[in-house]
C-alpha cells in the first residue's frame, strides 16, 4: 500500500468542526442504585451520597455539597474521599506529619501544629491516610464526577478573552 492509498479520503478544511465533549454513560441506572452496593462502607446512605456527588459536581464546595445533602462537611469529605476524590486538607509535608503521628513519633498537639491545620482538618487528614478509596466506587460515580459539558462551556465563555484562536497563530 502506497501513500496515495493511505491518504485516500483525507481532506483539508479551513476550520475544525466543534464536536463538543464526548460522554459515555454505560451505567443505565441511577446514581443511587450504583452506590447501593457500597452503602455499608459509606458514612451515609446511597441517597445522601448521590445528593452529595450531584451537588459537588454542580460546582459546590465540599462543605456546601455536604450541607446540601444534609451531612456535616467532614462526613461529606469522607464520602468523596471514598469515591476517589482528593479532599485531604494537607499537602505532602502535612501527610508526612500525619504518618509520623500515626506511627507514634509525634504527640497530637505537636502534629497538629506542624501540619498547620485545625483539629477538624487534622482528623480529616488522618481519615484520608487511614482509609483507602472503596474499590469499584470510583467507577460507580465516574460519569457524575466528570466535568459536565455545561460547566466546560461556562468556563470557556468566562475565559474566552484569555484564550488564543487559530487566527492568533499567523
Amino acid at each position: 500500500m502506497g501513500l496515495p492509498e493511505i491518504a485516500a479520503g483525507v481532506e483539508v478544511v479551513d476550520e475544525q468542526r466543534d464536536r463538543g465533549v464526548a460522554t459515555v454513560d454505560r451505567t443505565g441506572e441511577s446514581l443511587v442504585k450504583r452506590l447501593a452496593p457500597f452503602a455499608d462502607e459509606l458514612p451515609c446512605g446511597p441517597e445522601t451520597a448521590a445528593t452529595l456527588v450531584e451537588a459537588y459536581t454542580g460546582g459546590e464546595s465540599v462543605g456546601d455539597a455536604a450541607r446540601a445533602a444534609g451531612l456535616a462537611p467532614t462526613d461529606g469529605a469522607k464520602a468523596l474521599h471514598l469515591f476517589g476524590e482528593s479532599v485531604s486538607p494537607v499537602g505532602p509535608t502535612g501527610r508526612a506529619v500525619v504518618r509520623d503521628w500515626l506511627a507514634g513519633r509525634l504527640a497530637r498537639t505537636e502534629a497538629v501544629d506542624l501540619a498547620g491545620v485545625s483539629d477538624r482538618e487534622f482528623a480529616l487528614a488522618v481519615y484520608v491516610e487511614t482509609h483507602d478509596p472503596i474499590p469499584g466506587a470510583r467507577e460507580a460515580v465516574e460519569g457524575a464526577l466528570a466535568p459536565a459539558e455545561d460547566a466546560a462551556v461556562d468556563k470557556r465563555d468566562a475565559l474566552g478573552e484569555t484564550m488564543s484562536d487559530v487566527g492568533d497563530l499567523r
